[in-house]
């Protein structure tokens, strides 16, 4: 099954100026509509690294929701659990300035309620093949307690990704049962009541290898921008990890591809260092181009020894059987 994938789908409608971006003017430019969500995003970046991850979530019944299924397909996400529901889709609003930055963004958030009768009636099944779990961190906590819950029975890792420090920082107990936090700057500042930005990354590094430590993380990677990341483990590893150079297009998703590559690498045996490194080749492709989610890449790319899909599926049917 892959690496099991849990949360919503948004419709993300992103605008983008024409000429000098004018905050308080009136600013002619052009709006595109694309399939988004920060799980959705990480599924769809999982399964462009040939990875035939599944995902978990709720659309509604309109064509849209109907595209987002198809697309996912497309790419070889295993979209059997997915729910077809009225208000299943969120929508994420966002200007962009001239350097491909959002100045300003409004987000409806889906109802997701009906994943907890999923993971009742059906989450033994599909934790029991998963190889690890992706989960929207700042879910409703009974969610949570479910998803955790089926994770501790079947001893699988689980990985938070973060879309909202502010509610995450509520889930502290559930952070330190999460096999690596991923976030950036900002977001470790508000979780540690700290200030870092201005701290440079060999300051920065010191601070959060010190925090890991103390708040009893398994291990933590908080992104820089355009200065790479750095990371730091419960036994006492840090390191930096730089960035890779490219034209600024949209930053829209490069977080989301840098966690997927992350978890990509720590699922299947890599260094907390190497993950960082897949991380960072993911979330650079996305940046240079307009879309949510990383071009398509082969697991060989970054040494990633894998039995295909299809061998799994025939492995696990045989034993079915």
């Amino acid at each position: 099954m892959g690496i099991v994938v849990i949360g919503s789908v948004f419709v993300d409608i992103k605008g983008y100026p024409l000429a000098q971006y004018v905050p308080d003017g009136r600013n002619a430019g052009y709006v595109v509509q694309v399939h988004g969500g920060v799980s959705r995003n990480v599924a769809e970046d999982i399964a462009n690294v040939e990875l035939r991850p599944t995902f978990l979530s709720i659309v509604d019944e309109s064509g849209t929701g109907t595209d987002v299924i198809n697309k996912l397909k497309r790419h070889h996400v295993n979209t059997d659990y997915i729910i077809r529901q009225a208000g299943g889709l969120g929508t994420w609003l966002a200007v962009f300035d001239n350097d491909g930055d959002v100045v300003a963004s409004i987000s409806q958030r889906p109802n997701l309620d009906a994943l907890g009768e999923l993971l009742d009636t059906r989450g033994d099944e599909i934790f029991r093949q998963a190889d690890s779990i992706v989960v929207e961190i700042d879910m409703e906590p009974y969610l949570l307690k479910k998803i955790f819950k089926l994770a501790d029975k079947f001893q699988k890792k689980v990985y938070a990704v973060v879309s909202n420090m502010s509610i995450a920082m509520e889930r502290r107990d559930l952070l330190k049962r999460t096999g690596c936090i991923v976030c950036n700057n900002e977001e470790a500042g508000l979780l540690f009541s700290e200030d870092y930005s201005c701290e440079s990354p060999e300051k920065l590094q010191q601070i959060i290898a010190r925090n890991v430590t103390k708040a009893q993380y398994a291990k933590m990677v908080v992104t820089l921008g355009a200065s790479g990341a750095v990371w730091a483990d419960s036994d006492g590893h840090s390191g930096y990890c730089p960035p890779v150079n490219v034209a600024v297009v949209d930053t829209t998703g490069a977080g989301d591809a840098f966690f997927a590559g992350v978890t990509i690498g720590l699922t299947y045996g890599k260094s907390l260092e190497d993950a960082c490194y897949i991380g960072t080749r993911l979330a650079s492709s996305v940046i240079s181009t307009k879309e949510n989610v990383c071009p398509r890449f082969l697991p060989s790319e970054f040494d990633l020894e894998l039995v295909c899909a299809e061998s799994m599926n025939e492995d696990s049917q045989g034993t079915a059987s």
